[in-house]
């Protein structure tokens, strides 16, 4: 079992039907940093055996260099599930960085695939662990969310899946993201903060789910601002088109990094001098200080800046 749990680039997930090798092809010469191979929604019943093949296929033979690869499997109340987990993880094998679960419930549902994948990985001699992605898209999930996230040291990330999220709570699809929502606000702002919480406090990645209308990219831009400032360090992209505004978002200035370093070196220099605080460009950098910054300076690690 892994002891530390490896950092992915997550600034955007981008969903691609495994069911479509021209769509795999694209997604891995595109900018994103994370690719998610669908087995789920985006292929129909009579093509999901195929496109597991196909998968494993895009996996092995594309260039996936800097990009984190993973496969949404169908949720586990299907025929399909541990057939997508065995056939995918044997087939890609040191290929595949993690499998995506979806409509997770319980603690339970990701001890079951963590218990399938280490079968799997000691069947086939692969030295290092699949992680594990969660869909929270049940109202049980929000429920238990903070038990799914410390379910198993292989979970990696907790995702907000706002579509069926909608569906389970009897909400009218048309006021989610529309002027025509009497709601004030945010209608998802519990279950974001409720799952980035969990998130934080398991350690792991928390990501924005998507944005279905493709062509307001100012709409997605206002989305993913908003989920930046409580915390995601990504969101999905349903089109290529959101790619670019995902990365922008998700991505530190230059200016801040350059700053953060600026600042962190003042108060290591103060630290040395046995101060407890530096001041810098009229502003007092102290121990909590560093903490703060030290999540830009992680972040500009992480993307190579």
């Amino acid at each position: 079992m892994q002891t530390k749990r490896p950092r992915r680039p997550r600034r955007v997930q981008l969903s691609v039907p495994g069911s479509s090798d021209k769509m795999m092809a694209k997604a891995a010469a595109s900018r994103a940093d994370h690719v998610f191979l669908d087995l789920e929604d985006a292929v129909a019943p009579s093509a999901k055996e195929a496109a597991r093949k196909q998968i494993v296929l895009a996996l092995k033979e594309l260039d996936w260099t800097g990009k984190t690869r993973c496969v949404r499997i169908n949720d586990l109340t299907t025929k399909y599930a541990y057939r997508d987990i065995i056939e995918v993880v044997e087939g890609a094998g040191s290929h595949l960085d993690t499998i995506m679960m979806t409509k997770v419930t319980s603690a339970f549902d990701i001890q079951f695939a963590a218990t399938l994948l280490s079968q799997i990985e000691r069947t086939i001699g692969l030295e290092r662990e699949i992680g594990i992605e969660v869909l929270i898209e049940e109202v049980e999930g929000v429920q238990n969310v903070e038990a799914i996230a410390q379910a198993s040291p292989r979970v990696e990330s907790l995702i907000l899946g706002m579509g069926d999220l909608s569906a389970a709570m009897g909400i009218d699809l048309g006021f989610v993201g529309s002027a025509a929502n009497p709601y004030p606000g945010d209608i998802w702002h519990y279950a974001r903060a409720r799952l980035c919480m969990a998130a934080r406090g398991a350690k792991i990645d928390a990501i924005d789910g998507p944005f279905p209308n493709f062509k307001d990219i100012e709409g997605y831009k206002r989305e993913a601002i908003e989920a930046l400032a409580l915390g995601f360090v990504g969101k999905w992209a349903i089109h290529p088109a959101q790619i670019e505004p995902a990365l922008e978002i998700f991505s530190p200035k230059p200016e801040d990094v350059a700053r953060a370093r600026k600042l962190r070196d003042a108060f290591l220099e103060a630290e040395a001098r046995g101060l407890g605080a530096a001041q810098i460009d009229g502003q007092m950098v102290d121990i909590a200080s560093l903490r703060i910054l030290k999540n830009t300076l992680e972040r500009a690690e992480l993307f190579g800046m």
